[in-house]
């Protein structure tokens, strides 16, 4: 087998913070000289999740009989030993241990403990591996917040991911400065709660602060974007920035859950229908362009088919265009997991309704801007980005990374089809 064959593996489950964790993990293990292993950064969100990560672990050994497996992330760090008892894992880490170059050393050592996932809620620092490139040159993801406060009944995350903490504004301003030095035309910010940001830093910090700073500092990156965002604590400053700042992508991710009151109660979500529908129309009134997209549960436990048609209702009520729905799913340690459940065949049936109106409304969406001039950031593969997060196929020629812009010709619902102008 090659050198080059020998080289850490990560495979990388879960959310765009994974993949900003992924790249640092990639980073220290090679540093450290581990050779022949693979590193699986697993998610914990649904049961769905943690078969997933397992799935994976068993393909690997099968795979990679001789190389060394190595479980980390928010399924390791929550319920180690489920994963310690596999056979086919060598070693298991905590969510604070795999950002640590310590770690990488240890494992490259002949002998070391089996399990190393110590007490994620007495973790106070986070993101001391900013990092200035990524495998793909298109965009770039930032993680400027760590963990989460809040106790939704459905989320077992907070216990994977330990309390809400911020990186200093500074760091932030560094890193996206390099990242752009080195070519990137697109910075995401992300994080477990983004709009938490700044809350336990000192002086007066929030998202918005920390996004007209980044765009003052750093006027050479094109484009800033954000990944999803809670509503309630969305602040001024941020909506200011919507308003007048045009580097600022006009595409806001809410995690809404549900549309009906009775379910967000029960939930523990902080807002209501009426906030939800009222938040959209007051973005809309200061960055008419701006395109929505949202978190949707289906058959969240005492779910009825009147709440459910609640549910369907907000997408058109907030004039969503990007659904990301999921089928409830009991994730043992949640205080849903208790509640009186939905059937699963309800449960799959109320999922693909949302699926079905979300293609409506991306579909009216992209007949919308069909035959328009957008402006593309090239990905892999002839396939970019508009700002409002459209995909468009543009074929072959042009370099990943770099914005073009284009004429929008038509679309097959899912994605629109152009050629570049110039």
């Amino acid at each position: 087998m090659s050198d080059q064959a020998l080289e850490p593996q990560v495979i990388t489950l879960g959310c765009r913070l994974n993949i900003v964790e992924s790249e640092a993990i990639r980073r220290h293990a090679s540093s450290a000289g581990l050779k022949d292993c693979v590193i699986i950064n697993t998610c914990a969100v649904t049961q769905e999740a943690l078969r997933q990560a397992a799935q994976s672990i068993r393909r690997i050994r099968r795979q990679r009989p001789a190389a060394k497996i190595i479980v980390t992330g928010c399924a390791a760090q929550i319920d180690p030993q489920r994963f310690a008892s596999m056979p086919e894992a060598d070693y298991v880490i905590g969510n604070a241990e795999k950002l640590k170059a310590e770690t990488y050393l240890r494992l490259a050592d002949t002998v070391h403990e089996r399990v190393l996932v110590n007490d994620i809620m007495s973790v106070r620092e986070t993101a001391g591996h900013m990092i200035d490139g990524f495998t793909s040159r298109a965009r770039a993801f930032i993680q400027i917040q760590n963990g989460c406060d809040h106790r939704c009944t459905f989320c077992i995350i907070p216990f994977g991911r330990g309390p809400a903490r911020s990186v200093p504004a500074g760091d932030i301003v560094d890193a996206v400065r390099r990242l752009a030095g080195n070519g990137y035309s697109e910075a995401v910010l992300t994080g477990v709660d983004i709009t938490s940001y700044g809350a336990d830093l000192p002086g007066e910090m929030s998202l918005g602060h920390l996004v007209r700073h980044i765009l003052k500092q750093v006027p050479e990156l094109p484009r800033l974007r954000l990944s999803s965002i809670d509503l309630v604590e969305t602040d001024p400053h941020l909506l200011a920035a919507l308003a007048d700042e045009p580097r600022l992508m006009p595409h806001l991710h809410l995690s809404l859950q549900s549309g009906d009151d009775m379910i967000l109660k029960r939930m523990k979500r902080r807002h209501l229908q009426a906030d939800s529908i009222a938040f959209c129309r007051e973005v809309r009134r200061l960055r008419p362009d701006t395109v929505f997209g949202a978190d949707l549960i289906a058959g969240f436990p005492t779910e009825t088919e009147a709440m459910f048609t609640n549910t369907l209702n907000v997408i058109d009520d907030c004039g969503l265009t990007y659904l990301h729905v999921f089928g409830f799913s009991p994730r043992e340690g949640t205080a849903a997991a208790r509640m009186p459940q939905i059937a699963k065949p309800v449960i799959k049936e109320r999922a693909g309704r949302l699926r079905n109106k979300g293609n409506e409304a991306l579909h009216r969406y992209l007949d919308s801007v069909a035959g328009t001039e957008v402006e593309v950031l090239i990905e892999n593969g002839g396939i970019g980005r508009t700002p409002h997060f459209a995909e468009v196929s543009i074929g072959t020629g042009c370099e990943a990374g770099h914005i073009r812009r284009a004429r929008t010709l038509a679309h097959n619902g899912r994605r629109l089809s152009g050629e570049v102008i110039t």
